[in-house]
C-alpha cells in the first residue's frame, strides 16, 4: 500500500513532496546507453543521488550529490538502466516513453486514447549529431543527447521550444533548483515517482490543465491534477483536472497517465516547468503548432466532442430543487405564460421519495404520473433532465444489493473504504446494472441524466480492474461519463450527459458544467477563467450555474450574469431558490427574457459554430489568443472572450453599465447598437440594453432566426444573414449549418 502525506480523505496530492525530502533516494537521468536509431529505443542510466545537508552562515540547505549503493545483496544496481523510446504519431506529434522499473502488471487499454496509435512515416530517419540524433518533420525537430541524456524540441526553423533540464544544467548555487529530470524512490513503500523537468523561456505562458478557476496563465502556479469536489469556484481544487497544457511558444504536452500529477509551472523555479508523476513510467505526447493546431492534435488523439442535440443549446431551468409534479408543471406553465424561451426543466435531488437518496424512482407521493408529466412537457417542446449520483448511503435500498453482488469499490481487505457503497465502473457487471436503471428512466421519456459527483473514488480502494485508487481515482469520472453517455445514446439516439467531474477523454461525452459557484462578482469571473481553461484542454462545450449556486442570487448580479450565461455553449439557471425570473422584479424578467431571446435568435450561429468547433476540436468559448495568437495583449486577457470565431464578449463583472475592453486588430461592430470601433486599442464601451458588451468582427456574416419558445418551434426556413461592416449593420448573405438536415445551407 502506498503512503501519502495528506491530512484528510480525498485531499489533493502534492506529488512534489518526496523530491524535497532528505530521506528519499533520487536517481538522475544521466546518459543514454544501447540506443538503436532505427527503432529509436534504448536505455537511460539513472545516477543514484541523495540530498546532502549543508550549514552555511546560519542557514541549512540541501544539495544533490551522487552516492554509492549500500544495499544488500550487491546485485541491486547502483545506477539502474531502464528502457525508453521515441515514436512519432503524426507530423505534429512525438511520443516519449520512459520506464524507471521493470513492468510486471499487464498493460490495460487506455480509455483516454480514442484511436489506435500508428507510426507516422513522414519524419526523417535519424541524423547523427555530435552527441546523439535528430529527427525532423515539416513542423518540428526532436533532438536526443546521449552523453549526457537530453531532449530538445525545436520548431521547423530551429528555434528551441523547450528542452529537458538535468542535474548538469543547473545555474543555481543550490543545485536542487530546479528539481532535475529524475525519479525518486520512497523508503516507506518503495514506490517510484518521476520528475520530468522542462525549460521555460522568458515571457513564456502556459494554459490549460483542465477546468481551473485560478489565473488563466498557469505560469507561477503549482497545480495538483486530482479530481476533487471543490465546493467552490475560487480555490485551486478542480472537478475536472486534465493532464494537458499548451504554451505560448507554440507547443503542447499531454501526460498520458491517470496517476496523481503535480505541475510546478515556474513556481518553485521561474525558468522550469516540472511534471511530477506518481507513476513509475512516463508516457508523454509532445505537440508542435500554434494553440489551435495543438488542440486539434490533442483531440485527434483523445477524441473530439460530438455536437450535442439542438435542444441542449436552449435554456435549462432548474433549482435546488423541484420536488413535485405540481411544481414542475407550474414552472413549465409559467415559462410559457411569461414567454420565456426554454428547452429543459431539470429535476435535481428532490424527485426521489427521500431528498438525495438516489434509487432511480420518482416519489410516489409527490409525482402522481411522472411518465404522463414527461409526455405532456414534451408536447410543449420541453425536455426533462434528472439528477443522480454513483454513491449509495446505508439507508438506500440498493446499498446491500450492490455489496452482495460485488459491484462496489472495496478496501484491500474487501470491506467498504468509506461509509457509502461506491459504484465500481471498472466492473462491466456494475456498468450493466447501472445502465439498466438509467435506461428505464430514459424509456419513460427523460432526455438527459445529470452525472453529479464522481470526484471521490478512494485512493486506497480496490477496483475490479485490478488497479488501486492511485490509477482509478482520476479515471473514475471518465468511466462514469462514458457509462451515462453510452446508455443515453443507445436508448435515445443522442449522446449527452450533464456532468461535473471529468478527466482526459471526457470531452467525448459532453456536456460538463462548472460546479458549485458562489453568488459573487469574483465567482462569476472565476467561472469564465474555468470556461477558458477547460476549452484550452480539449473541451468544446461547457456550462455553469447562471447567477451562482450557493445562495439566492442577488437581482443585480443575476441581471448581469444572465447574458454571460446565454453566451456560453450551454445555459442553465440552477442553485438555491429562487432561480425563476418571475420571482424577481418585472424589469428583471424583461431583461431575463431579452437575454434568452438573444440566444435563441443566435441559434443558427451557435449551432454552426458548434459544428465547426467539434470538427476541429476547438472550444466554443475561446480565449482571445486563440483567434489572435500574434497579438501579445490577447495572451494576457482573462475577462473577455470569443463566442465562436466572430463575436467578442465582455461581461460586466461589477455593478456598472460600461467597462474597458481590448479590441484586437481590425474593425469591430457593436452587436446591440451598430457602433463601429477601430481595433488594436483599449476602449471604455457602454453595454447595450442587454447588460453585456458584444462586438462582431467587421466583415462577419451572422445567421439569425426569429426567437421561439423552444428550439422545436424554430422556423429554420426563416434564417436570415446579418452583415457587420465598417458602415454598421446591414442585411447580408452567407451560409449556416442546418441542424435538422445536417448540411450547409446558403442564404441570399
Amino acid at each position: 500500500m502506498k503512503h501519502y502525506q495528506t491530512s484528510r480523505l480525498n485531499e489533493a496530492i502534492d506529488v512534489s513532496i518526496p523530491f524535497h525530502q532528505s530521506d528519499t533516494l533520487n536517481f538522475m537521468g544521466d546518459q543514454v546507453t544501447d540506443f538503436d536509431p532505427q527503432s529509436r529505443s534504448g536505455r537511460i542510466k539513472w545516477l543514484r543521488s541523495t540530498r546532502k545537508p549543508r550549514l552555511a552562515f546560519n542557514q541549512y540547505d540541501f544539495f544533490i550529490e551522487p552516492t554509492q549503493s549500500w544495499e544488500f545483496p550487491v546485485e541491486y544496481p547502483e545506477s539502474p538502466e531502464m528502457p525508453f523510446d521515441i515514436s512519432f504519431v503524426t507530423p505534429r506529434t512525438a511520443r516519449i516513453r520512459i520506464q524507471t522499473r521493470r513492468k510486471v502488471a499487464k498493460e490495460q487499454p487506455s480509455l483516454m486514447i480514442s484511436k489506435e496509435i500508428s507510426e507516422d512515416t513522414t519524419w526523417t530517419s535519424a541524423t547523427k549529431t555530435d552527441n546523439g540524433y535528430v529527427w525532423e518533420s515539416q513542423f518540428g525537430k526532436v533532438e536526443l543527447g546521449l552523453h549526457p541524456f537530453h531532449l530538445t524540441f525545436k520548431d521547423a526553423n530551429g528555434k528551441v521550444l523547450t528542452q529537458t533540464w538535468h542535474h548538469q544544467d543547473t545555474f543555481s548555487l543550490q543545485n536542487m533548483y530546479p528539481v532535475p529530470f529524475s525519479f525518486a524512490r520512497s523508503i516507506q513503500d518503495m514506490s517510484h515517482k518521476i520528475a520530468a523537468t522542462f525549460s521555460l523561456s522568458p515571457g513564456e505562458k502556459i494554459y490549460g490543465t483542465g477546468e481551473s478557476f485560478t489565473g488563466l496563465n498557469k505560469r507561477g502556479q503549482r497545480i495538483d491534477l486530482w479530481t476533487r469536489d471543490s465546493l467552490s469556484v475560487q480555490t485551486d481544487d478542480m472537478y475536472k483536472p486534465i493532464p494537458f497544457f499548451l504554451s505560448s511558444r507554440q507547443y503542447g504536452m499531454f501526460i498520458h497517465s491517470t496517476a496523481p500529477i503535480t505541475l510546478d509551472i515556474g513556481k518553485e523555479y521561474d525558468a522550469a516547468n516540472t511534471i511530477y508523476m506518481d507513476d513509475d513510467s512516463m508516457d508523454l505526447f509532445f505537440f508542435f503548432g500554434d494553440p489551435k493546431e495543438v488542440l486539434s492534435e490533442y483531440t485527434a488523439l483523445t477524441g473530439k466532442s460530438p455536437v450535442p442535440p439542438l435542444w441542449s443549446f436552449g435554456l435549462w431551468m432548474s433549482r435546488i430543487t423541484y420536488d413535485s409534479e405540481a411544481q414542475t408543471r407550474e414552472v413549465a406553465q409559467k415559462l410559457q405564460e411569461h414567454q420565456i424561451p426554454c428547452d429543459v426543466i431539470h429535476l435535481d435531488t428532490g424527485w426521489f421519495e427521500e431528498d438525495w437518496r438516489c434509487d432511480y424512482e420518482f416519489s410516489h407521493t409527490r409525482f402522481d404520473n411522472p411518465r404522463k408529466m414527461i409526455e405532456d412537457l414534451r408536447k410543449q417542446g420541453l425536455r426533462v433532465s434528472l439528477w443522480q449520483i454513483p454513491y449509495f448511503t446505508p439507508t438506500n435500498r440498493y446499498f446491500q444489493e450492490l455489496i452482495d453482488k460485488g459491484l462496489v469499490v472495496t478496501d484491500p481487505d474487501g470491506n467498504l473504504p468509506t461509509e457509502d457503497a461506491i459504484l465500481d465502473f471498472s466492473n462491466p457487471e456494475t456498468v450493466a446494472w447501472y445502465q439498466e436503471k438509467i435506461a428505464e428512466l430514459l424509456k419513460m421519456g427523460v432526455s438527459a441524466i445529470k452525472a453529479d459527483f464522481g470526484e471521490g473514488a478512494p485512493i486506497f480502494g480496490r477496483f475490479h480492474s485490478g488497479q488501486s485508487g492511485r490509477l482509478e481515482h482520476n479515471l473514475y469520472p471518465l468511466r462514469y461519463n462514458k457509462a451515462v453517455a453510452d446508455v443515453t445514446e443507445r436508448v435515445n439516439g443522442e449522446s449527452i450527459i450533464w456532468a461535473r467531474s471529468a478527466w482526459a477523454g471526457s470531452q467525448r461525452y459532453p456536456i460538463h458544467w462548472g460546479g458549485d459557484t458562489e453568488n459573487t462578482d469574483s465567482a462569476m469571473l472565476a467561472c469564465l477563467r474555468a470556461a477558458l481553461s477547460i476549452g484550452l484542454s480539449g473541451f468544446t462545450y461547457w456550462s455553469h450555474d447562471i447567477g451562482g449556486f450557493v445562495k439566492e442570487s442577488p437581482e443585480a448580479l443575476y441581471r448581469r450574469w444572465m447574458p454571460f450565461g446565454m453566451l456560453t455553449s450551454h445555459s442553465r439557471c440552477h442553485g438555491a431558490p429562487p432561480k425563476e425570473p418571475w420571482a424577481y422584479s418585472a424589469s428583471f424578467m424583461d431583461d431575463f427574457r431579452a437575454a434568452a431571446e438573444m440566444k435563441y435568435k443566435l441559434m443558427p450561429y451557435i449551432y454552426t459554430q458548434a459544428y465547426l468547433s467539434s470538427q476541429a476540436g476547438h472550444p466554443l468559448l475561446r480565449a482571445m489568443f486563440l483567434e489572435f495568437p500574434e497579438d501579445p495583449t490577447c495572451w494576457m486577457i482573462e475577462d473577455q472572450y470569443f463566442f465562436g470565431s466572430d463575436i467578442l464578449v465582455a461581461p460586466l463583472f461589477e455593478e456598472t453599465d460600461r467597462r474597458i475592453v481590448y479590441l484586437p486588430q481590425g474593425q469591430w461592430v457593436d452587436y446591440q447598437t451598430g457602433a463601429v470601433y477601430e481595433g488594436q486599442q483599449w476602449l471604455t464601451i457602454q453595454a447595450g440594453q442587454i447588460p453585456i458588451v458584444m462586438l462582431v468582427r467587421a466583415g462577419a456574416s451572422i445567421p439569425h432566426v426569429e426567437a421561439a419558445l423552444t428550439t422545436d418551434h424554430i422556423d429554420w426556413d426563416k434564417v436570415s444573414i446579418t452583415a457587420y461592416t465598417s458602415e454598421g449593420i446591414t442585411d447580408g448573405q452567407g451560409k449556416f449549418y442546418h441542424p435538422l438536415h445536417q448540411k450547409w445551407v446558403e442564404v441570399n
